[in-house]
């Protein structure tokens, strides 16, 4: 649970308290979400502050910079714009949903947040699984390429630009399966570490890959195809 009394929980209220001050008559709703929300931050950890509001031309706007030593990540939305990104399922999902469902408010007098999770635990029960396969495809088709260009890179002893490259592959490989299983994950480490793939080298990140490809044409979203399947 948030847990007020940390310094990036009072750093949260502060920063609620500027901007009702400073605009009673525009913001809606402000919540935070990410380790705040899940009452497990620490000291090398962001205040992911999130605000609602009613006009996109009036109110706060976006912003990430350091305030007192920690990453403040202000994300601004209107009322209909939120509520509409919760019904949207994307390639990211497994990366978003989080944010969704445990958002914790710090100032919400009408429920919008309660609203934001009920519309996307909705958007769920309505989703069949061909869509999500459909959006894991799409991770795979990443997660290949990456792979492909680090294993090229490493040929050329291009080292770390190949590190990156496989760290990419491993993620998308992870929202792969996050995709395919419904697991919506914390954030990027979080995905590698809880689908095993942190560690894997680029032969296991391959046989990783072609059990995926295995697995998504048993799903009827085959990896590979002519080019009429390209516009289906």
């Amino acid at each position: 649970m948030f847990e007020e009394t940390s310094p990036r929980g009072q750093l949260a209220i502060r920063l609620r308290d500027v901007i009702e001050r400073r605009w009673p008559a525009e913001v809606h709703a402000i919540g935070v979400h990410g380790s705040l929300a899940h009452g497990d931050d620490h000291d090398g950890s962001d205040v992911n502050l999130l605000v609602v509001k009613y006009r996109p031309t009036a109110g706060p706007k976006p912003a990430l910079r350091r305030v007192d030593g920690t990453l403040v990540d202000l994300e601004v939305v209107t009322v209909d714009e939120g509520i509409r990104r919760a019904r949207e399922l994307t390639s990211r999902w497994p990366l978003e949903a989080d944010r969704y469902v445990t958002t914790h408010a710090l100032h919400d007098p009408n429920g919008w947040f309660g609203k934001l999770r009920d519309t996307h635990l909705a958007r769920l029960a309505e989703a069949r699984p061909p869509e999500f396969s459909a959006l894991a495809r799409h991770n795979w088709a990443l997660a290949s390429a990456a792979h492909t260009r680090a294993v090229r890179l490493a040929e050329w002893y291009e080292t770390d630009a190949a590190l990156v490259m496989i760290a990419e592959s491993r993620l998308h490989a992870a929202l792969v399966t996050g995709l395919l299983t419904r697991t919506y994950f914390r954030n990027a480490a979080d995905a590698v570490r809880r689908t095993g793939v942190a560690g894997a080298d680029m032969q296991e990140l391959s046989g990783v890959l072609k059990e995926q490809a295995g697995e998504l044409a048993a799903r009827g979203q085959p990896v590979d195809g002519n080019l009429a399947l390209l516009f289906e």
